[in-house]
């Protein structure tokens, strides 16, 4: 009888020649665990989506308590869903004053897709502005406003009217002109390797949008909720965006995704033609549920003010002549080696021996460490441990 890891192989798209083939039984808090019962710390938070860790009791008790009402009704937007409408309202509370109305959607590539489309409804125009070495997902419209041609050149032509600028090159804005429909950038930049812009910077986009009337779409889904220390990463800038793209922790480990804005710019969703953007599953009462329980512990136990801290012991304990740079903020954390081959063998390292980190996909001389929020100082001073000593045992 062929094995769980032969069915996965032979049945299951792969996406790589190398998978990590972990095979994980069940996970709670920071810890993953196998079905030998062998502890991992999960150091990446399934790129940035378990920040309060696996299975938090709440979350788990609200998608329980809403399977046993209902689960699909009909498609978002339609229905007066409950689970929906109280968590765009609890998102609302803790937005900026514009942005008044959230469209639920499965995924963030679907935010994307769906920011996109109101941005150029709304403008009129058809340029669009996005930044070199930056992801926003894999469908043919985040394709086309992805900034590395190694992972777009195989699926041209993509998107017209795309054009790219550099992160943090304040004279790059100039490009930015009244026939730009939108900017879509990153506040804190993932895949880049954890790229985080200069306050001067980003409030000079944000002037240089207005001047031009071009709508500034920033995508935190993998920064949002807590991961750089605030709410939102906007928040460190005194700025708010006119579109903000928000997936992985918005769900609280379910899936789930959502663009907002004002609601001036998402009423043209609604004519010419109507319906503007249309999603079977966005918005799952579900997905709905877990996420507004996962909000609501996000906020009651204060976990932001948590990130600072737990920050500056990574930095303080992940010291080696080997690593070449720490960047990022908060949680968000990128370890810079001096080449993909290295990074690869320590992080293969560190998985053995428990502790789970990964790479970037622009950035992959770089160790991606995104830990959930609730992780503990003692567990940061092991995950450190082992990270320390596989530098060192291929050093």
């Amino acid at each position: 009888m062929p094995t769980l890891r032969q069915l996965f192989l032979a049945n299951n798209a792969q996406t790589t020649d190398f998978p990590l083939l972990l095979e994980i039984e069940r996970a709670e808090g920071v810890y993953m665990y196998d079905g030998d019962g062998k502890a991992y710390i999960d150091l990446i938070s399934g790129i940035g989506v378990s920040n309060l860790g696996h299975s938090h009791p709440k979350v788990i008790e609200a998608i329980k308590q809403q399977v046993d009402k209902y689960m699909h009704l009909m498609v978002y937007g339609e229905y007066v869903q409950t689970p929906q409408v109280r968590f765009a309202e609890k998102l609302i509370s803790i937005f900026p004053p514009n942005l008044q109305s959230v469209y639920f959607t499965n995924s963030g590539a679907e935010a994307v897709e769906g920011a996109l489309k109101l941005a150029k409804r709304y403008t009129g125009r058809r340029q669009v502005i996005a930044c070199h070495n930056s992801y926003h997902g894999s469908t043919h419209g985040a394709l086309s406003v992805m900034g590395n041609e190694e992972f777009k050149q195989a699926y041209r032509p993509l998107l017209p009217g795309v054009n790219f600028i550099r992160f943090n090159h304040i004279d790059d804005l100039a490009l930015i002109t009244h026939e730009t429909a939108c900017v879509i950038m990153e506040t804190v930049q993932g895949e880049a390797g954890i790229r985080v812009a200069d306050v001067a910077y980003m409030q000079a986009l944000r002037a240089r949008c207005d001047e031009t009337g071009t709508l500034l779409i920033l995508d935190e889904i993998q920064a949002a909720f807590g991961r750089t220390g605030k709410l939102f990463a906007f928040e460190h800038y005194g700025i708010a965006p006119d579109i903000l793209l928000l997936a992985k922790a918005i769900g609280g480990g379910m899936p789930v995704g959502a663009f907002a804005a004002s609601h001036e710019i998402m009423g043209v969703l609604k004519d010419n033609p109507i319906l503007g953007h249309i999603t079977t599953f966005g918005g799952h009462p579900v997905c709905c549920a877990a996420g507004l329980a996962a909000l609501e512990v996000l906020l009651e136990e204060n976990l932001c003010s948590t990130v600072a801290e737990k920050e500056e012991l990574f930095r303080t304990l992940l010291v080696h002549p080997s690593i070449k740079q720490i960047r990022g903020k908060g949680l968000m954390l990128a370890v810079e080696l001096e080449s993909f081959e290295l990074n690869k063998k320590i992080i293969d390292r560190c998985i053995a021996n428990g502790v789970i980190v990964d790479w970037f996909l622009h950035c992959s001389n770089s160790m991606r460490i995104a830990p959930p929020l609730i992780i503990t100082h003692d567990e940061i001073k092991k995950a450190c441990a082992v990270i320390v000593e596989a530098i060192a045992y291929y050093s």
